[in-house]
């Protein structure tokens, strides 16, 4: 992403890692939440236990280190409509970044 702002239009990172999300409606979430306009990519992660995410007190994990290339691919997002707050629980995590043009 470079220079480019936060999905919610931050200057500064919130935590020092990458929020994660433990299922769809996290992720659903998060996309609704880009204040942008434009498209949101939704990625998927793999190989990432969801017991090491941490809580930056709003109850949505984080991964505080690196993740690397090999783990990471553009998830087949539908584009739902999201919910208004993310919901505990669920399988899988996914990761949701803004597309840089």
């Amino acid at each position: 992403m470079g220079a480019a702002y936060g999905i919610a239009g931050s200057r500064e990172p919130e935590v020092e890692g990458i929020f994660l999300c433990r299922g769809e409606s996290e992720a659903a979430w998060f996309v609704q939440m880009n204040n942008t306009g434009g498209p949101v990519d939704v990625w998927a992660v793999t190989g990432i236990d969801s017991a090491q995410l941490l809580d930056n007190g709003s109850g949505l994990g984080y991964l505080p280190a690196k993740i690397p290339a090999s783990q990471v691919r553009l998830a087949n997002w539908p584009a739902p409509d999201p919910p208004r707050r993310p919901t505990a629980g669920g399988s899988g995590t996914r990761s949701v970044t803004r597309r840089s043009k």
